[in-house]
């Protein structure tokens, strides 16, 4: 039967199988600037052996036919029937994109601390391959088979080893295709950065790149560690000897932790010079940083503050701020975390609350013992720290100064913040009063401002810029702000600015979703200028609160999910992790006003545990945003939404 185009019928439903939904949006799965990212996911398989003390070697080469290929010593994957799927395990790895030896972390599981629960992991690199050939060599064996755009097209063969093979261990080769990604070249920098990098947190363990043709190896093997890879790359000498030290948990601690998990980190003061800072997850690099470096940044204040304070060495007048001590540190962060969560596929930043726990819980006593043993450098570390708050002190007051006169009164329903330094301050726009409420409750007074809205903003898109005013609350935001509404090709007066960021804060479901899309409107529209520069952001808060019984060696715990995705994701760990089925219970937040000041910290307004999007153009520019926006939002485009909603409403489930 043909069918009409445009018209919606059952057959227009189309159900993405296996691999094919990395194939159509590749974005989502992977960096698509170039192939870097999906050769790391084979880089990290092999690092993953290592970590658990099963290879020594990781090798890998850049062929001349634009393949590159990574070997490792490790224990080779198995090959042989998966016991329910009857299909070589080798190849539901590379073609399944959620299976893995990585989701079993139960005591006798393959891998208790790797790179992650995606479970997308290398099968998106064989979907985005021309070719992929693996062998495995394992108990006497060699098994090898190929793919392409990750189908099989050579099946498994299996031949007994010979004394020129190699005992044990896994070899990769992989072919990307160029069709995804913007450039087809390695960032030559950027891949020494990470082998160089895997060689340091695994002390002992061999990683080199040849490049075939050249000929040239480079080989990297670090016996020494953390302290030894921040010494050679530090920019200045160090204001005191590097801080440095590890611990990790054993059974029956009191901190609930699991058995093993911690971090090792080493850190090192200096004046000027921009810092070093670098940090990992299970050897998996955060270029991002995320919750363990919030961890490291929480218990670093906290011992220099009890440092500080003991003394009594803080002048009057001067308050302390997390970003005083951390504003010159150089770091490398190390963190052993048994189920990590990341923001994004592609692992860039580490989401896991637990972690920031676990960090500033290790840190924090070692640098109070350290400081205390060493008083002098203490003393010096403290000057430093106390000259960071008084230059941001000072740079703050400056600020206030200039625009002193003629201020406009903030409006009434601003509840402000205490701080005036621009780079700290953020006001959070509120849908709803009663969530106001509970953000007020909530919110870290010194920094951050909470202006609640009563139901939903004007469509801004066709208002005149003389009548903007005429609505209250766009008066009260744009007063707030301390900016005038402005057009793109205008220069506004920023002196005023009174944030730094200025968060959307609705409800998760579609009605908050409705009024983020006025919000951004009136932004993109009547503040043009403010989204440039970085000042606009999305808060993300959960829609649903898992209370998860205790399992194994987790605790009872609130586990918070952002979208339906996130909670099948989450009760599959849970199964995983040993809990029983429905021993859990779900609440779906109606809005932001059900959830505590103490929930709606945690999730939504803490900087080091909540998910704050950024506002920008991304891939589209101005114009082209503008012609979407004009489509969405403009009074005489009814026809154009339609055709819109005829194209992409299979796409979207409603929320009803």
């Amino acid at each position: 039967m043909a069918i009409r185009q445009g018209s919606y019928e059952e057959a227009s439903i189309r159900v993405l199988k296996g691999l094919e939904p990395v194939k159509q949006r590749p974005g989502m799965y992977t960096r698509t600037d170039n192939p870097l990212h999906i050769v790391q996911e084979v880089i990290d398989n092999a690092a993953d052996e290592a970590l658990a003390g099963f290879g020594k070697r990781i090798a890998l080469t850049l062929h001349t036919d634009g393949s590159v290929s990574v070997d490792d010593d490790g224990r080779g994957i198995p090959f042989g029937l998966h016991p329910e799927e009857k299909v070589p395990v080798v190849e539901i790895v590379f073609t399944r994109l959620h299976a893995g030896g990585k989701f079993d972390k139960g005591a006798g599981g393959a891998y208790s601390f790797s790179g992650g629960l995606h479970g997308v992991g290398v099968s998106v690199t064989n979907a985005l391959a021309k070719r992929l050939q693996v062998s495995v060599y394992r108990d006497g064996q060699v098994a090898s088979l190929a793919f392409s755009g990750g189908d099989v097209i050579e099946k498994l063969a299996v031949r007994k080893s010979t004394n020129a093979d190699r005992k044990q261990g896994t070899s990769v080769r992989v072919w990307p295709d160029a069709k995804y990604f913007d450039g087809a070249e390695l960032p030559r920098h950027e891949l020494i950065h990470l082998l160089r990098s895997k060689a340091v947190l695994m002390p002992g363990v061999t990683v080199t790149l040849t490049h075939e043709k050249s000929g040239e190896t480079q080989s990297w093997l670090y016996k020494g560690g953390l302290r030894d890879y921040l010494m050679q790359t530090l920019p200045a000498d160090t204001l005191i000897p590097l801080f440095e030290g590890e611990h990790y948990a054993e059974s029956g601690e009191t901190e609930n932790f699991a058995e093993g998990e911690g971090a090792a980190w080493v850190l090192a003061f200096t004046e000027d010079g921009a810092p070093l800072r670098e940090s990992y997850v299970n050897l998996i690099p955060t270029v991002n940083g995320g919750t363990h470096e919030a961890g490291l940044k929480d218990g670093l204040f906290g011992a220099v503050k009890g440092f500080i304070d003991m003394h009594s060495l803080l002048p009057k007048g001067v308050k302390l701020m997390p970003e005083d001590v951390f504003s010159r540190a150089s770091f490398v962060l190390s963190a052993k975390v048994l189920d990590p969560q990341f923001q994004g596929q592609i692992k860039e930043r580490l989401n896991s609350r637990d972690a920031l726990r676990l960090v500033s819980t290790y840190v924090k006593p070692a640098l109070e013992l350290w400081l205390n043993q060493h008083v002098e450098h203490g003393k010096k570390l403290a000057e430093l720290v106390i000259r960071q708050a008084q230059t941001r002190q000072r740079a703050s007051q400056k600020v206030e100064k200039r625009k002193g006169s003629g201020v406009a009164v903030l409006p009434g329903k601003l509840t402000d913040c205490e701080s005036r330094d621009l780079n700290l301050n953020e006001l959070f726009l509120v849908e709803g009063d009663s969530a106001g409420g509970s953000a007020k409750m909530g919110r870290n007074k010194e920094t951050q401002a909470i202006l609640p809205l009563r139901g939903k903003v004007l469509n801004a898109w066709e208002v005149e810029r003389d009548r903007l005013f005429a609505n209250n609350e766009i008066h009260d935001i744009a007063v707030a702000l301390g900016v005038d509404p402005h057009g793109v090709n205008d220069e506004p007066d920023f002196s005023g600015l009174r944030y730094g960021k200025v968060c959307i804060l609705s409800d998760a479901d579609v009605d908050g979703s409705h009024i983020q899309v006025l919000l951004l409107t009136l932004f993109f529209r009547h503040f043009p200028k403010l989204i440039e520069r970085g000042h606009v952001h999305v808060a993300k808060p959960p829609l649903f609160r898992v209370d998860a019984p205790a399992r194994g060696k987790k605790p009872a715990a609130k586990i918070y999910a952002l979208d339906d995705g996130e909670l099948v994701a989450t009760l599959d760990k849970l199964r995983k992790e040993g809990a029983r089925e429905n021993s859990w219970s779900i609440s779906r937040f109606k809005g932001l006003g059900e959830m505590s000041a103490e929930q709606l910290w945690d999730t939504t307004l803490n900087p080091d545990t909540r998910r704050l999007l950024q506002v920008a153009y991304g891939q589209l520019d101005f114009t082209a945003t503008t012609e979407s926006l004009t489509k969405l939002m403009g009074k005489g485009e009814a026809a154009s939404r339609r055709e819109l909603m005829e194209l992409r409403g299979d796409a979207i489930e409603v929320d009803v």
